[in-house]
Order: C-alpha cells, then sequence, then structure tokens
C-alpha cells in the first residue's frame, strides 16, 4: 500500500535488501537497492549479473526522483510485460523512488506461463521491500543570499528560528551564504528574509 504523501515528502528504502520466491522448481532472487542516478544503477546490475553470471533472466525496474519522472524497467528476455512491469508496480504500490529492484531468476524446467511470471516477479519484488526500512526523505530547496554585513544578526536570527541549514559561508561587506530548507517552507523563509533591507535571494536547485 501507498504511503501518505505530502507534497514535499517522498520515500525510499535506507540500505539494500533482498527478497525470495520459489515456483515449480525455479528460484527468484529479488534485490532492492537506494539509488540517486542511472551511473549507480548500471554499476549495480553489473555487480548482480556477474555474482549470477548462471542465471537465465535479470529483470528490472527502478524509479528516480521525487516526482518519479525517471524510470525504467527491462524482462531481459521474459516474455513482453511479465517481469519489469510487475516490479515497477511494487515500487509505485509501496510509494517508492530513488529505488532499483532486480529480480535474478534461476530456471527450474518447468514454464510458468504468462500470469506465473507476472506473479513470481511481482511477489519477489514485494519481498524485497518487505525485507528493507523505508525511510521518508523531504524535499529541500536550495538558496544563495547575499546581504551587507551589519544586517548579519537579523539574518542569523531568522535562520536560527527557522532551522535554516547553511553551507559556503563568506563574510565580508557584502555576505554570502547558501541554504537549505523544506520545501513546504520556501515562502514563509524568503518572505522573512525579504524584508531585511539589502539582501537578495537567487535560487539553486531542488532535491
Amino acid at each position: 500500500m501507498a504511503l501518505n504523501m505530502s507534497p514535499d515528502v517522498y520515500f525510499s528504502i535506507r540500505v539494500a535488501s533482498q527478497g525470495l520466491y520459489k515456483e515449480k522448481g525455479s528460484r527468484f532472487i529479488s534485490f532492492a537497492h537506494p539509488v540517486s542516478d542511472q551511473e549507480e544503477i548500471k554499476i549495480i546490475l553489473e555487480i548482480i549479473r556477474k555474482e549470477h553470471h548462471e542465471a537465465r533472466h535479470h529483470c528490472f525496474a527502478w524509479m528516480t526522483g521525487h516526482n518519479k519522472l525517471n524510470w525504467r524497467v527491462s524482462d531481459d528476455g521474459e516474455p513482453s510485460g511479465t517481469g519489469g512491469r510487475p516490479i515497477l508496480g511494487q515500487i509505485n504500490s509501496f510509494g517508492l523512488t530513488n529505488i532499483l529492484i532486480v529480480v535474478t531468476r534461476y530456471f527450474g524446467g518447468t514454464l510458468l506461463g504468462v500470469s506465473g511470471l507476472i506473479n513470481a516477479y511481482r511477489t519477489a519484488a514485494a519481498d524485497a521491500i518487505k525485507n528493507a526500512e523505508i525511510k521518508e526523505c523531504l524535499l529541500q530547496d536550495y538558496f544563495e543570499i547575499t546581504y551587507p554585513y551589519d544586517a548579519m544578526n537579523q539574518v542569523m536570527k531568522i535562520l536560527k528560528e527557522e532551522s535554516v541549514s547553511q553551507s559556503e559561508h563568506s563574510f565580508d561587506l557584502v555576505c554570502r551564504i547558501q541554504l537549505n530548507f523544506r520545501s513546504s517552507a520556501r515562502e514563509r523563509i524568503l518572505t522573512r528574509l525579504s524584508r531585511i533591507e539589502g539582501l537578495t535571494s537567487s535560487y539553486i536547485e531542488t532535491h
């Protein structure tokens, strides 16, 4: 079941986990990994394929990004729609992102049919997720602010009260700080900062 989500909250898994499903001699070993980009996904896939080079299929699905717009599925030689899609379906059912699930099949000699394969890959993927620790992630906005030195106390007061994270400080006649804070607090924090004379803010990114 998908987790309830606020606009700036998304869910992933904390560390890698495994699952298993057996049917008519075939073993479906599932591997769930937290991931952030396609290069990381490529490396994990290569490792699993090497470690399980005797397996017949390595079906997978992945999804990245808080908006869940980046995803891909692979049936890796299984009948179309029987491997990757059921795995992706479980990622969506649990409301997850930034995750890769690979289900490695060791063939047992008996054909399972389309419905049997769909059930096997779906069940194996679900088992890996159930064995994982799901974590809540907060979407963060990143901004840079500049302001005159004599406004330092006003700025720091707001940052402390709003629990704003800071990085890359530069304190001179004109000061510069990179900030990040929960996306849902953006309007409130920027409105408070904008009241400080001479302060300007520029958007960097959201993730």
